[in-house]
């Protein structure tokens, strides 16, 4: 039986670099650094995001990016300040799809390896019933 979400990994070229943006923009706490040893494939940090455990491994980044992506849950009167910490940062916003309205706000950004994360107002079962009425109004 799945438990639920064990830890996501993250091959990056700059485990130091990537530690600031985890840092600064999901106040990631480091828990871990391998340092010159390696017990996995490569060098490697660990960090909690709130309860999520992420890692980072250095290694070769993406070749390009793409709409797959990580998304985090925020809270809409925190909105700006993480427009904020993304800037500050001099990572690369991605405009926001369009959306219906009622189905919260989403900052898009990309880190320094193509990765794509989500910084989203909404929730599951806000964006549900706000699709439910969409498909009510156009019966």
């Amino acid at each position: 039986m799945i438990e639920g979400l064990s830890h996501m990994t993250l091959i990056v070229r700059d485990l130091d670099r990537m530690s600031e943006i985890l840092a600064g923009i999901f106040d990631a706490r480091e828990v871990y650094d391998s340092g010159a040893r390696q017990f996995s494939l490569s060098r490697e940090k660990f960090f909690l995001i709130g309860d999520l455990w992420t890692a980072i491994m250095e290694g070769e980044p993406l070749p390009e990016r793409s709409y797959n992506h990580i998304a985090f849950k925020i809270d809409e009167t925190d909105f700006e300040n993480y427009v904020e910490r993304v800037g500050k940062l001099g990572l690369d916003m991605r405009q926001p799809r369009p959306r219906v309205e009622g189905e919260g706000r989403s900052i898009y950004f990309y880190d320094d390896d193509n990765h794509m994360f989500e910084l989203h107002t909404g929730t599951l079962t806000e964006r549900l019933a706000r699709y439910a009425k969409e498909l009510e109004g156009a019966k």
